[in-house]
C-alpha cells in the first residue's frame, strides 16, 4: 500500500507501510451499530456495578463481617478506576485500542468472579480493586473506540445511546441488586457480570476491526507512577475529608501534600520525557489546545454538580418524602429521562449542523436553573414538584454529558484520542469525588446545626455522625426528633443545591469561552505520518 493511503475495511497494510495515525477507517452505519452493541454492553458493565453493589452492601457486611472496612469496598473500586483511567487511554493510543480494550474486559471479569468468591472483607476489598482496574479501561476504551470509528460530526447520532445506558444503570442497578440479593445470594451480583462480559468480548472480537498499532515507543513508567500516586492521594482526600477524618487532620493534610508533590513531580517528568525516548502517559501538548483545557474544566464542574445531586436527592426523598429505599433508583427517573431526551435531540442537531458551542452554554444555564429550583426543596415539597425540578437539572446535564467528550476528542489528533477520552473521564470523576465529599461535609454540618437549634445541644450531639439515617432508624425516632430531622435534611439539601448553583455559574463562564472548531464530517488524513505499522485485525 502506498504511504498516503488509508487502510480500508478488511484491507491489511503492507509490512513496510506508514499509515496516517490520524486517519479513520470508513464504516457503514450497519457496521457501526453492530460494534456499538458490544461497546454498550461494556459500558453497562462499568456503570451498573457500583449501583448493584451499593444495594447489597448491608447483606454483604452481615455475611462477611468487617463493618469497619465497609467504605473500602467502594473506595478501592473508585481508587483503581480513577487512577488507571489515564494509563488505559495512553496504552490504547500506543498499542492498539482493540487489544487493550479486550484486556480491560478480561481484568474486570476476573475481578468480578473473584469478588463473588470472597470469603472475608479483606479479600472482597482487594478483588474490588482489581475489578475497578478493569472498569477504568472499559469506560475509556468505549469512548476512544467510538472516536476512532466515527468522525466527530457523526458522533452525535450515537451519543444518546450512552446516555440511555447511564439511565438504565442509575435506575435499574438498585432494583437488580435488591432482587438478586433477596432471591439468590449477594455473590450473584458479581457473577451476573460474567455472561454479559463474555457476550461483549465475543461481539468485539468478531466485529471490531481497527488498525493494530505497533510502535517502538516505551511508556513513561516513572510519570505513570507519579500520576497514579497523585490521583490516589486526591481521591483519598475527597473520600476521607469531613467523613473519616476532619478536613484539618494530619491524615487529610498529608494526602494533600503527597498529591501536590507527586503531581508536581509528574509535570516535571513529562516535560523531559522526550529526552529519554519514552512516550508521556499524559502528553502535556494536548493542554495547549484552549478548547481541550476548557472542556476538561467544564467536565470537572459537571461531575461536581451531577454526582452531588445524584447522591443527595434520594436521601431527601427517602428521609423527608418517605420514599422506599428499595426503589431508590426509580427516584432519579425524572432527571434521567430529562437527560436522555435532551442528549438524543442534541446529538441529532450536532450531526445535522456540525455546530456545538451553543449547547454547553445552554446546558450550564439550564443546570444552574435546575440547582436553584432544587434549592427550594423543603418538608412540604411534593414528589411531583421535586420531579419537575429534577427534569430541569437532567435537561441541563443532557446538553453537557456527551458534548464534553465530543469537544475533547475533536480538540486533539486521532493518535491522542485515547488520552483525550481518558482526560475527559478523569476530570469528570475527580470533580464528582470532590463534589460528593464537600457536599457531604456541608450537609452533615447543616443537619447538625439545625438539630441543635431545634432540640438544643443534646439534639445536635445525638445526630452527630449519623446525618444520613436509614429509613428503619427514622421510624424509631420520637415524633419531635423526627420532625426536627426532616427540617434538618431539607436545610441540608437547600445548602447543597444553592452552592451547586454557584459552582454551575463557573461552568457558564467556561462554556462561553469555548471556541467553535468545525467538526470533521468525513475521515480525513493528516499531513503528518509516523513510523508505525498497521494491520487490520
Amino acid at each position: 500500500m502506498a504511504q498516503d493511503q488509508i487502510p480500508q475495511q478488511g484491507e491489511a497494510a503492507a509490512g513496510g507501510a506508514d499509515p496516517d495515525p490520524d486517519a479513520q477507517i470508513i464504516r457503514s452505519p450497519r457496521e457501526i451499530r453492530i460494534v456499538l452493541s458490544g461497546l454498550l454492553i461494556a459500558m453497562l458493565l462499568a456503570m451498573l456495578d457500583n449501583m448493584i453493589v451499593g444495594t447489597a452492601m448491608p447483606t454483604i457486611v452481615g455475611d462477611l463481617g468487617g463493618v469497619n472496612h465497609l467504605s473500602w469496598v467502594v473506595t478501592s473500586y473508585i481508587l483503581a478506576t480513577t487512577a488507571s483511567t489515564p494509563i488505559w487511554g495512553k496504552l490504547g493510543d500506543l498499542y492498539g485500542r482493540k487489544g487493550i480494550f479486550m484486556a480491560s474486559i478480561v481484568i474486570f471479569l476476573v475481578g468480578s468472579a473473584l469478588s463473588g468468591l470472597s470469603q472475608n472483607m479483606n479479600e472482597l476489598i482487594g478483588f474490588r480493586a482489581l475489578q475497578g482496574l478493569g472498569a477504568g479501561g472499559l469506560i475509556v476504551g468505549v469512548m476512544s473506540i467510538m472516536g476512532a470509528l466515527v468522525p466527530p460530526r457523526e458522533r452525535g447520532k450515537y451519543q444518546g445511546m450512552f446516555a440511555a445506558v447511564m439511565a438504565v444503570a442509575m435506575i435499574g442497578g438498585p432494583l437488580v441488586g435488591g432482587t438478586i440479593t433477596d432471591h439468590l445470594s449477594w455473590h450473584w451480583i458479581f457473577y451476573i457480570n460474567l455472561p454479559l462480559g463474555a457476550l461483549a468480548l465475543i461481539v468485539i472480537a468478531i466485529t471490531l476491526h481497527l488498525p493494530k498499532i505497533r510502535t517502538s515507543g516505551r511508556i513513561d513508567y516513572l510519570g505513570a507512577g507519579l500520576l497514579t500516586v497523585g490521583i490516589v492521594a486526591l481521591v483519598l482526600v475527597t473520600t476521607w475529608g469531613g467523613q473519616s477524618y476532619a478536613w484539618g487532620s494530619w491524615q487529610v493534610a498529608g494526602m494533600l501534600a503527597l498529591a501536590a508533590v507527586s503531581l508536581a513531580g509528574f509535570l516535571r517528568v513529562e516535560q523531559r520525557v522526550a529526552q529519554r525516548g519514552e512516550e508521556p502517559v499524559l502528553p502535556l501538548h494536548v493542554f495547549r489546545s484552549r478548547n481541550f483545557s476548557l472542556i476538561c474544566a467544564l467536565g470537572f464542574v459537571v461531575g461536581f454538580v451531577m454526582f452531588g445531586a445524584i447522591t443527595f436527592l434520594p436521601l431527601y426523598q427517602q428521609s423527608v418524602q418517605g420514599a422506599s429505599a428499595t426503589n431508590s433508583g426509580l427516584l432519579l427517573m425524572p432527571m434521567m429521562l430529562g437527560m436522555l431526551v435532551v442528549s438524543l435531540v442534541v446529538g441529532q442537531a450536532v450531526t445535522r449542523t456540525g455546530r456545538y458551542k451553543i449547547y454547553p452554554v445552554i446546558g450550564t444555564l439550564v443546570m444552574t436553573a435546575g440547582m436553584l429550583l432544587l434549592s427550594r426543596l423543603d418538608t412540604g415539597t411534593t414528589r411531583f414538584t421535586s420531579g419537575l425540578f429534577m427534569v430541569v437539572l437532567g435537561a441541563g446535564m443532557g446538553f453537557l454529558m456527551q458534548i464534553t467528550m465530543l469537544v475533547a476528542q475533536n480538540s486533539v489528533a486521532l493518535r491522542d484520542i485515547g488520552v483525550a477520552s481518558s482526560s475527559s473521564t478523569f476530570f469528570r470523576t475527580i470533580g464528582g469525588s470532590f463534589g460528593v465529599s464537600l457536599f457531604g461535609a456541608l450537609f452533615s454540618s447543616r443537619v447538625t446545626d439545625t438539630m441543635t437549634s431545634r432540640l438544643g445541644a443534646s439534639g445536635g450531639q445525638a445526630i452527630a455522625g449519623h446525618a444520613q439515617l436509614t429509613p428503619g432508624m427514622l421510624s424509631h425516632l420520637p415524633a419531635p426528633v423526627r420532625e426536627a430531622y426532616d427540617h434538618a435534611v431539607a436545610n441540608g439539601v437547600h445548602s447543597i443545591f444553592l452552592w451547586g448553583a454557584v459552582i454551575s455559574v463557573v461552568g457558564i463562564v467556561v462554556a462561553v469561552f469555548l471556541e467553535e472548531v468545525p467538526l470533521r464530517a468525513t475521515p480525513k488524513p493528516s499531513s503528518e505520518a509516523e513510523s508505525q505499522v498497521a494491520v487490520e485485525v
